[in-house]
């Protein structure tokens, strides 16, 4: 009777252990270089389906946002992802958060050690153009911008 109650003890316990090893936090970060205005749209659970295949509805910032966005952060917290365990990935919510840029904040172009003008250039010529920004960026140690 002990090795029965033994092997279902374990059982459980191995399926506790299970549920929680396939839970982990995800969390993702996009920064824009915008001064942030404290205003923010927060999605805390943004429903996907079948481990994301599937994405949550679109986040409407741009009427919401008029200056764009400073940052978009996207996670999976432990209760989401307990959910899409519990679930076997059928439901996969997660939490979407878009804070929106201050007036005036654009990423200045002042601040750029070059500005590539790449309008109706052939896709032979934006390799070139590309290659061109990465090595300038990484000579000055400062951003590039290529206008299409």
């Amino acid at each position: 009777m002990n090795a029965i109650r033994f092997a279902r003890t374990l059982a459980a316990a191995s399926i506790v252990a299970a549920v929680f090893a396939t839970t982990a936090c995800y969390h993702a970060v996009i920064e824009t270089g915008r001064q942030p205005s404290g205003q923010s749209i927060k999605q805390p659970w943004a429903m996907s389906f079948v481990y994301g295949l599937v994405p949550p509805p679109v986040v409407e910032a741009a009427s919401k946002c008029p200056n764009g966005a400073a940052k978009v952060e996207t996670q999976h917290s432990f209760l989401n992802s307990l959910v899409g365990g519990i679930t076997f990935g059928i439901v996969t919510p997660m939490t979407i958060q878009v804070d929106c840029a201050a007036s005036g904040s654009r990423a200045g172009m002042a601040d750029a050690a070059a500005v590539i003008d790449a309008d109706g250039a052939s896709s032979a010529d934006l390799e070139k153009i590309f290659n061109e920004a990465i090595r300038t960026a990484q000579t000055e140690d400062a951003p590039v911008y290529v206008r299409f």
